[in-house]
């Protein structure tokens, strides 16, 4: 299996080539030359798999140059009950992922049962024994720089906290998150994480992290690699659980379901995308935004019109609080017919600041093929699917999953069973759960009081030389 860009002008590579890095040369993000297909009587022999193995099946069609026995050795070293089976506490904690039935036809998905209580740590637990392993082979360090909305930050520091030849660089919005967001990165004092709070929104701190990434000298010189989503292992990660959702929610094979999924940086979704692609039975990938509404704007009329700073809401779903989406590129290279030269002309359009606008084409005519519907929702919204959700089912949810779960009942087919994928534990936003339930929500014990721990962050403008300073004096040595 080999790895091409979106933009159709770096070389081929390998799945442990690309793992490292992030952008590729050209600029664009990788993806497999084509999708490893996978038949219905695979799925069916599929169904009696524990998650670590499900994640062997999946994931050794896309790393096909990790020796077979290494890839399982990482893979059940990473997805064990010890590791995913504590979070909360009415969960059924023999399974990674487990779904939960709300009601005949609606279900919940749960992935927040990891140490950061977001979905995130799915993929950043096993990333971080992915680096560690590849990193052995070549005897090698790397830097890790990273920008979070909230969640991803605090799973990947996580992750890679006390790792041999690994240093994690993060950027967040200064004061953009959660108090307990805030707190399960920089109450960390592992000496190998540094957070950095840019003064701005998330779209300030990834533009940092892509400007870093396409200075190839720097990079290189500082071994400089990512996390976030467009870093092509987490994604295909993430494909793992939607084929663990479907064989869970299905009888036979021949069923089809519908997936709701909130979405900031189109990362999740693309991996539900990507599932569907090798031919998981998918019927409908809904997509739900908060009040920052550009990836629903987009598959409503054709315009992707990512905003300025100015433009960007602070929001009760602030890991939602994206305006340019980075893996919507993956999704448009698909659409486009994986040509690289009208990739490119589109996406010089949105660095330069514009948009695009598609309706009309035949790639307008095309979108419905690739069965996405969408929607969005607001504070309000937020509360009252959250006093719903904890009246009907006596389930909490945080105020992402109550996006989704929202916008997933507005747009489902009535005759698909509907999987709304958790994002994160109620506990990571106990604001907007007091405003909505008048309560607190449950914390893991081990979280307790984590708010007044002693914090430490570095604060800097929006400054691509400063940062650079920052990693070069961190790096030195």
């Amino acid at each position: 299996m080999k790895y091409i860009s979106t933009r159709g002008n770096a070389p081929a590579k390998t799945f442990t080539e690309i793992l490292l890095g992030g952008l590729a040369p050209d600029g664009g993000l990788y993806l497999p030359e084509s999708y490893p297909q996978v038949t219905r009587d695979e799925l069916d022999g599929w169904r009696e798999l524990s998650y670590a193995d499900l994640a062997y099946e999946v994931l050794s069609k896309f790393a096909t140059d990790i020796p077979a026995d290494d890839l399982k050795a990482i893979l059940r070293k990473t997805y064990t009950p010890e590791v995913y089976g504590n979070a909360r506490s009415d969960s059924d904690t023999t399974q990674i992922a487990p779904l939960r039935v709300l009601e005949p036809g609606l279900c919940l998905l749960e992935l927040s049962n990891g140490p950061t209580l977001a979905f995130k740590d799915m993929a950043m637990q096993l990333l971080g024994n992915l680096f560690e392993y590849a990193l052995a082979k070549q005897h090698a360090e790397l830097n890790i720089l990273g920008a979070t909305s909230g969640d991803t930050g605090s799973a990947a520091e996580y992750a890679m906290r006390g790792k041999r030849g690994i240093r994690v660089f993060m950027l967040s919005p200064d004061g953009k998150m959660s108090a307990f967001q805030r707190a399960q990165m920089y109450s960390l004092d592992d000496p190998n994480i540094h957070n950095i709070a840019v003064r701005g929104v998330f779209d300030d701190a990834q533009d940092l992290v892509k400007a870093v990434s396409n200075d190839l000298d720097f990079k290189a010189r500082h071994r400089i690699g990512t996390v976030n989503s467009i870093n092509w292992a987490r994604v295909s990660a993430q494909i793992v659980y939607y084929f663990k959702a479907y064989l869970a929610a299905t009888a036979t094979s021949a069923q089809e379901v519908a997936f709701a999924v909130p979405s900031g940086n189109f990362g999740n979704i693309c991996a539900g995308h990507i599932a569907r692609m090798m031919g998981l039975p998918i019927g409908q990938l809904i997509l739900a935004t908060n009040e920052n509404d550009v990836l629903d704007e987009f598959f409503r009329t054709g315009v992707y019109r990512p905003r300025g700073t100015k433009e960007t809401y602070h929001t009760s779903s602030p890991s939602m609080d994206i305006s340019k989406a980075s893996n919507f590129e993956r999704f448009m290279f698909d659409l486009v017919g994986r040509d690289g030269a009208k990739l490119r002309d589109f996406w010089s359009r949105v660095d330069a600041g514009g948009s695009i606008d598609i309706k009309g084409s035949a790639y307008w005519q095309a979108l419905p093929e690739f069965r996405f519907a969408s929607g969005s929702s607001t504070h309000a919204d937020r509360l009252r699917t959250i006093r719903d959700t904890w009246t009907k089912y006596g389930v909490m949810i945080d105020t992402h999953t109550a996006d989704g779960l929202k916008v997933g009942l507005e747009q489902r087919r009535e005759d698909l069973p509907l999987i709304c994928l958790e994002t994160a534990l109620p506990a990571k936003f106990e604001e907007a759960i007091r405003e909505a339930l008048d309560r607190a929500p449950e914390r893991p014990p081990a979280l307790e009081g984590i708010e007044n721990l002693p914090q430490r962050v570095e604060v800097m403008d929006c400054n691509l030389g400063a940062l650079k300073q920052y990693i070069a004096t961190h790096t030195a040595g």
